[in-house]
């Protein structure tokens, strides 16, 4: 890129990126736009650009809607485009207009929505919010309220109920199709499931809660409302939105609910990328968007790649050309480079463990820290002998796919403690704090729970509870604890320092770690500083927590430098300098548990897309002959033969430099491989079956 001027902040930017951020500035009636953002193209860039351009053009911050998927995101976007305007303006950046209060989340933005007219809809505006966790808790609780966990038969458990219910929620299909191609093994169960899915319903309505589906759902049913739906989208003048091929069919009809006929409309992503269907996610979205509105949309395509090398990006539209639909584009970038993205094969995962080692202590010792290198993988269980592999040699790494933050249990204590102090009707919060009271167990707590939710004054039904006469001292001080908490002089963040303080002999007393726990807690209380009251704060932490735990992940303690270990999925959005990824064969890459539909095995395409467009100079997939499988129930340890992926065809190997894995003891060769080799492993390959 070139480096913008003070008459022109724009100059930086191609002539695609540029085509994109003046698009329609200052028409009355600005048309919907698409923008194809191919992998590395710079699509954060081009989309805080045009912020900054509408805002230089006149368009009030207070009327731009700017939908993402993660906070850190928006507020990304929000800087870049402040920077922007300091150029345009000449302005200092603390007076730049760069203010967008309406930045952030689909669920973040739905819930401020809710709250604002939740007297029109039939909600409480002191709602809270569930997580995943606590909404299978209360499913599970419903489940067993309502007799299903009594029949003679397997009923599908609380977490499954729940992944049912979102499916059938966010795809908007009917139950009995989400069972019959999603979950067909609880198919037997539809009649039950309506039952089980009203109880549930009911019950977050009761207890005055949403779960993070209801955000979108209610979002979603204001904006198709006659006259709600016209009153929200009028509030905006432009709307955009961040990786549209990550949207459901709920966030979809969203943006056509608020803008039927697209004005001022613009979004942003790749269908090649698309791989989120497991979360809901369609990438029907993104590729039927130019005809989606009573206008047609404007289709810009971004296929300058900023990332990688040449070789690399032949590698993968080759791959991506034989995908049965796409928005059609080829990535180019002036990167070049001789060395081609490696193809290499392998006797066996063990050996696939040691070969990618060594190759990553060459790359390190040629200058790449360990930091900008990373091994991907289909499935997290696909690095087990790698990991193992790392520790032998003493080489630092970081997985992610690890615990996240609020899935710790000390973090749900402190979190449950503040929701039960905003909502008494929340049974799930109740439930947890009051069986962290030495001597009340679930019995104790049910009863409390009973009389508070019958109470007009919850504070004074907490302090006429007569608990059981072990725990009296205990909960005294609970009692303390909540009454200040429901106190209506309490100022933020004040709250979470008395929850803190409560907590930590509590931790001392239940955990064998309280150090490392309480750390945790300790930066709980400080990212609560950043918020403007509790409401907010569990709304936003719920909806967009921080990624782990500082005792279950994050960079090793002593070692600044580290190898990145990750699933595709979590890598998407990310670069490395050098890239390897594991077991590139059918039966992972795709994987043998989506391959009953062709929708299923394009998005298997895209996964290994995204794996491969993750890298900027060194990209090697490996391949593995054979695989070890323990304890077979008929035929016992055996080892498998495995094929090449299918994604790879024969007349896309000019783009790889294959290489073979000759030399286990030395473990340091890498030579082209001879043409009788590479005959007798893909006549082994073809012939594994027999």
């Amino acid at each position: 890129m070139h480096t913008p001027t003070v008459d022109d902040p724009f100059a930086a930017l191609n002539p695609q990126q540029r085509a994109a951020v003046e698009h329609d500035v200052g028409s009355a009636e600005p048309r919907p736009l698409l923008v194809v953002a191919g992998a590395g193209s710079g699509k954060t860039n081009t989309l805080a650009h045009r912020v900054a351009r509408l805002i230089g053009g006149g368009a009030d911050p207070q009327r731009i809607l700017l939908l993402t998927f993660s906070r850190r995101a928006a507020n990304e976007m929000t800087q870049r485009a402040g920077g922007v305007l300091q150029k345009t303006m000449g302005l200092a950046l603390s007076h730049a207009p760069t203010t967008l209060p309406w930045a952030g989340t689909f669920h973040a933005i739905g819930a401020r929505l809710l709250r604002e007219y939740a007297g029109r809809i039939g909600l409480d505006e002191s709602f809270t919010i569930h997580d995943r966790s606590d909404s299978e808790d209360l499913m599970g609780l419903v489940r067993h309220e309502i007799g299903l966990t009594q029949g003679q038969k397997r009923f599908p458990l609380k977490g499954t109920c729940l992944s049912i219910y979102s499916r059938a929620v966010n795809s908007r299909d009917p139950l009995e199709l989400v069972l019959k191609t999603t979950f067909p093994w609880c198919a037997e169960w539809e009649a039950q499931l309506k039952t089980l899915f009203g109880a549930y319903v009911d019950a977050k309505q009761e207890q005055n809660v949403l779960d993070y589906d209801d955000l979108l759902l209610f979002w979603a049913e204001m904006a198709a409302d006659p006259e709600l739906g016209p009153e929200i989208g009028a509030r905006f003048d432009h709307v955009l939105v961040d990786e549209y091929q990550d949207t459901n069919r709920l966030q979809a009809a969203i943006i056509q609910g608020m803008k039927p006929d697209g004005r001022g409309v613009m979004v942003v992503g790749d269908d090649a990328q698309s791989i989120y269907s497991f979360r809901g996610a369609t990438v029907r979205n993104i590729l039927d968007f130019p005809q989606q509105f009573s206008r047609p949309a404007e289709v810009i395509t971004l296929d300058r790649n900023y990332r990688s090398t040449q070789p690399i990006l032949d590698a993968s539209n080759a791959m991506i050309e034989q995908a049965v639909e796409r928005h059609a584009k080829q990535l180019w970038t002036d990167k070049h480079s001789s060395s081609k993205p490696q193809l290499v094969l392998i006797p066996d995962e063990a050996e696939q463990a040691r070969w990618v080692c060594n190759r990553i202590l060459e790359h390190r010792e040629a200058g790449i820290p360990l930091t900008q290198q990373a091994v991907l993988f289909r499935a997290a269980s696909h690095s087990a002998a790698l990991e193992l592999e790392l520790m032998r040699r003493n080489i630092p790494f970081v997985k992610f796919g690890g615990l996240k933050f609020l899935e710790a249990a000390h973090i749900k204590d402190v979190l449950a403690v503040l929701r039960f102090a905003q909502n008494p009707s929340g049974r799930m919060a109740g439930f947890r704090v009051a069986q962290m009271i030495p001597g009340i167990g679930p019995a104790t707590a049910t009863r409390l729970l009973d009389i508070v939710s019958e109470a007009a004054d919850p504070s004074g039904a907490v302090e006429a509870f007569e608990p059981p006469a072990r725990c009296k001292e205990d909960w005294q001080q609970f009692v303390a604890l909540y009454r200040a908490l429901r106190a209506p002089g309490l100022r933020w963040p004040g709250d979470i320092e008395l929850v803190k303080n409560w907590y930590l002999p509590h931790l001392e007393r239940m955990h064998d770690d309280p150090q490392v726990r309480a750390a945790d807690v300790g930066q709980l209380a400080a990212l609560a500083g950043g918020y403007g009251s509790r409401e907010s704060f569990l709304a936003e932490i719920t909806l967009d927590p921080p990624e782990a735990t500082s005792d279950r992940a994050g960079p090793p303690l002593l070692d600044e430098d580290y190898l990145i270990l990750s699933t595709i999925h979590s890598s998407k959005g990310q670069e490395w300098r050098s890239v390897h990824v594991l077991n590139v064969v059918d039966g992972c890459i795709p994987s043998d548990m989506a391959t009953g539909s062709m929708e299923e095995i394009e998005e298997e395409r895209r996964l290994l897309y995204v794996a491969m467009t993750r890298a900027r100079e060194h990209l090697q997939l490996v391949v593995p002959n054979k695989f070890f499988i323990k304890q077979q129930a008929q035929m016992g340890d055996r080892h498998v033969y495995a094929q090449r992926t299918r994604f790879i065809s024969p007349a896309m190997l000019k783009h790889f430099e294959e290489c073979a894995w000759l030399d286990a003891q030395t473990a340091h060769s890498r030579q082209p491989m001879p043409e009788a080799v590479r005959m007798l492993v893909r006549e082994r390959a073809r012939n594994a079956w027999k």
